[in-house]
């Protein structure tokens, strides 16, 4: 047989490596398409993304001890199956920076412990809250299953005692440059029940919302609006395109 020359080679092996790489991305592309967003402590919004959620593998971390002495991790590598809450939070945080490192425990019979995102870890008093389509399923985020098109929220609530509010932000795709145009905004409760969110401010609004929820707002470029109330969960970010140039990611 002839000899494959060393530059042949390394095409070869080239081509090999395309080939999987691009099995492992459709790979991880199947599943029903979610939307997940990310708050950490401070209101901080650490990912706010769409992507396919379905099986996905992590590392349980020895220093994921959140839930008391000896709660740690083993250092496997645990796979958690399905398209899922805590799966799609793992696959983003395979591509998503500011979601690593995952503290994921499992010392534990009854699943998985989630303690820390991207090296955000509760205080004592506190616990990551998870919300689907604005409402609390009261289950761990391996058990609750995802459908496309939902909404996942994964939140650092410093408190077991209160129940944080959940704002909702409803803003136009395109504007004119420098006209008002309204926004509204809505509080979800731990039910997913809603009502208007009142006084609340909205980045851009010349004031804070009304009794509707209702706010003006003025824009001279793009932009991506936010909602934000004391210590209330911060709402979705809007991107509003301004005269034909929108916002970048």
């Amino acid at each position: 047989m002839p000899r494959l020359v060393p530059f042949r080679l390394a095409a070869a092996c080239s081509l090999a490596l395309i080939l999987a790489l691009s099995l492992c991305a459709a790979a991880v592309a199947k599943g029903p398409r979610a939307e997940l967003r990310v708050v950490g402590k401070g209101g901080k919004v650490l990912a706010e993304r769409s992507l396919a959620a379905g099986t996905a593998a992590v590392k349980a971390s020895p220093k994921a001890g959140c839930f008391g002495p000896g709660t740690g991790g083993s250092g496997k590598r645990v796979t958690v199956k399905g398209a899922n809450a805590l799966s799609l939070l793992i696959r983003a945080a395979q591509s998503t920076a500011a979601l690593r490192p995952l503290l994921i425990t499992d010392a534990f019979d009854f699943g998985l412990g989630l303690c820390g995102i991207g090296g955000q870890v509760p205080p004592s008093t506190g616990f990551w809250y998870l919300k689907v389509n604005h409402e609390n399923p009261e289950l761990g985020g391996e058990s609750v299953k995802v459908k496309k098109g939902d909404e996942v929220l994964w939140y650092l609530s410093p408190d077991f005692e209160a129940t944080p509010v959940e704002l909702s932000l409803r803003a136009p795709d395109l504007v004119a440059k420098g006209r008002p145009f309204g926004v509204r905004v809505f509080a979800y409760d731990d039910k997913g029940k809603r009502k208007p969110a009142a006084g609340v401010k909205v980045s851009g609004a010349a004031g804070p919302t009304d009794a509707r929820g209702r706010a003006m707002v003025t824009l001279a470029g793009p932009a991506r609006l936010i909602a934000r109330h004391g210590r209330d969960i911060p709402s979705n970010r809007e991107a509003v395109c301004v005269g034909g140039k929108c916002p970048g990611r």
